[in-house]
């Protein structure tokens, strides 16, 4: 069965990017080489699931930074050609997060990245998450895109672990608890 799963970071304030998307300031810190765990949570993983705005602030970072299949749900770019350097790599599609979980299902995938604020919240919601990885960086936006938004049930959480760094970056990890 295919399953959803989150690694992601955050202000200490909850946003994943300034309002205008720009995402500078994690880069900044990811910069320290210091390893946060990304490249043994990606080795378990057969693709990636984005939204457009993670898409954009990540389509000119070169060289491309996923090593997995990546599904960019958008009705804007579904009608649209995959940039040429990104053919192969890259799919854009209008399909629903049921529909899009079906289909890589289908192509064999049972393990799936959700990238993405919008993306994220429509999958928790769904029920098409199984655990959270949340990396909390030691920065304060005051506003921005935020990880969660509004929602229409409780979605509870089992805390599994918690980690600090050096760099002052706290990661958490959640299960879904059903």
């Amino acid at each position: 069965m295919i399953s959803g799963h989150i690694f992601i970071a955050t202000s200490l304030d909850g946003f994943i990017a300034r309002d205008d998307g720009d995402i500078e300031w994690l880069l900044e810190h990811d910069a320290s080489g210091e390893d946060h765990g990304y490249n043994d949570f990606i080795k378990g993983i057969d693709a990636i699931i984005m939204g457009r705005g993670t898409f954009e602030a990540m389509r000119d970072v070169k060289p491309w930074f996923y090593s997995r299949p990546v599904l960019v749900l958008s009705a804007t770019l579904a009608h649209q050609s995959v940039p040429a350097d990104l053919a192969g790599k890259v799919r854009f599609t209008e399909k629903s997060p049921q529909q899009a979980m079906a289909m890589l299902e289908a192509e064999g995938c049972r393990r799936v990245y959700v990238d993405g604020g919008r993306v994220i919240q429509s999958f928790l919601l769904e029920g098409l998450i199984s655990d959270l990885v949340v990396t909390r960086v030691p920065i304060l936006l005051g506003s921005g895109r935020p990880l969660f938004g509004p929602l229409t049930r409780d979605i509870r959480l089992n805390h599994v672990s918690t980690r600090p760094f050096p760099s002052g970056l706290v990661q958490s990890t959640y299960t879904i608890a059903q």
